[in-house]
């Protein structure tokens, strides 16, 4: 393998992170022990943002919506209704089943959505209002009957669009709170505002820090980190389109990579040279030009079988396949957090319209999960039920002996009592008179 770019060696964010993780375990305890008074006092603090109340009401809600042009709630709409055309598809590929695996033996799977949920949309750089679909109208599909959203403040100003897309996607509850306080908020519970039982939303790192320190209190959706892309390509891709494709992920923010993987030096000169041309006209150059010198990479590889096993080893959250058969890494690669094949499809669809969810896995996390989707709403659970005698007496015969074969001796005994209803006859540890089979 050839390198032509790596990460920044100077890049150590440990004691930045120590300090993040302090900062919010503060702020929670704050909030636990405090109540609505701490969150209004960090929204201030943080956000300059105190109003009465956080929670905005009907008609705030339409009278806001009311301030967006037109095209952008057509727009929205027309996005959302791509995200629930997927989300339902999913939803009806997750079958409930009941199966007897014995005579009288049955079993059963079913899927109960969460009664709550708290979606954070993030804003702080910018009105990330595709997350609203991507949090809440996931959830409303998967049949959750409360959602709380929340969404901070933008300098001041309220994010009118951002509004928009959570009441269209069916929020129950719009709160203008961001940061820890709406984490700790939704999951701890105040005064005003009932906890919930899953957060789900990207967020910063303090957002994310915040999920991590709740979860086991909360349900969480996953950990998400900042915003990854990586590209493969081969001789047949576009430098330009590739250069352009790498910037579009790393205007998320400075510690945002942008990975180039690809067989082909001479393009991985080009899409350099073409990102150097691009950046300076950037409108978020503040945030491309330190993600792409700090955290691009350019790696030149012998073979695309060696591509698809850096790419497996790197786990990206979004890879992006710009080769002359995209299709054929649909079959060779099995770590990633969403997949965009070919010239004609951008990692930006995925952010933004093209129906499957953009809260995805970072940092390596695609090695054992997915993003989000509609099945993290639900609760798969399972049931049982014995009809006939005979099997449950078998099943009683069987856990008795494993049971003890472990040391229960209580499971033991509550198999033991099922097979002498069955068979009239008392085990050895109790004198107990068990009448005739009970059908």
């Amino acid at each position: 393998m050839k390198t032509l770019k790596d990460r920044s060696a100077a890049v150590d964010r440990t004691a930045e992170a120590a300090a993040v993780t302090a900062t919010v375990a503060r702020i929670l305890a704050d909030i636990e022990a405090g109540g609505d008074g701490a969150v209004r006092k960090y929204s201030e603090e943080l956000d300059s943002w105190s109003p009465p109340s956080f929670r905005l009401s009907d008609e705030e809600i339409e009278r806001i919506v009311a301030t967006v042009p037109a095209q952008a709630i057509e727009d929205i709409r027309f996005a959302q209704a791509q995200v629930r055309n997927f989300a339902e598809r999913q939803l009806a590929s997750m079958q409930e089943f009941e199966v007897e695996t014995m005579p009288g033996v049955h079993l059963g799977q079913k899927h109960i959505p969460i009664a709550s949920v708290g979606a954070y949309i993030p804003g702080g750089r910018y009105p990330l209002t595709a997350s609203a679909h991507m949090t809440i109208v996931t959830a409303k599909v998967a049949g959750v009957g409360r959602v709380a959203a929340c969404t901070p403040p933008i300098r001041g100003e309220i994010p009118a669009a951002t509004i928009a897309a959570m009441s269209l996607a069916g929020a129950d509850e719009i709160y203008l709170l961001g940061g820890v306080q709406a984490i700790g908020t939704l999951a701890l519970g105040t005064e005003s505002v009932p906890p919930v039982d899953l957060i789900a939303g990207p967020g910063n790192a303090y957002v994310a820090e915040a999920k991590k320190q709740l979860y086991g209190r909360v349900g969480l959706d996953l950990f998400a980190g900042p915003t990854e892309i990586l590209v493969l390509a081969d001789e047949t891709a576009d430098p330009f389109t590739v250069a352009v494709d790498l910037l579009s992920q790393a205007e998320h923010g400075p510690d945002s990579p942008a990975v180039l993987i690809t067989t082909s030096e001479e393009l991985a000169r080009r899409a350099i040279a073409h990102v150097e041309e691009i950046l300076p006209g950037m409108p978020t150059k503040d945030m491309a030009e330190p993600a792409w010198r700090d955290h691009g990479e350019v790696h030149v590889v012998d073979t695309l079988e060696d591509a698809y096993a850096l790419t497996d080893e790197r786990a990206f959250e979004h890879v992006e396949v710009l080769t002359a058969d995209p299709r054929a890494a649909l079959d060779r690669l099995r770590n990633y957090g969403s997949l965009f094949l070919g010239e004609r499809t951008t990692v930006s669809f995925g952010d933004k319209v093209i129906g499957t969810n953009h809260v995805l896995p970072t940092r390596g996390a695609a090695r054992y999960t997915g993003g989000l989707w509609v099945g993290k709403y639900l609760k798969t659970v399972t049931y049982q039920e014995i009809t006939d005698a005979a099997s449950s007496a078998l099943l009683g015969e069987v856990c008795g002996r494993a049971s003890r074969v472990e040391l229960f001796e209580g499971h033991a005994r509550s198999g033991d009592i099922r097979a002498a209803a069955h068979t009239g006859v008392s085990p050895e540890w109790t004198d107990h008179a068990f009448g005739p089979v009970r059908d």
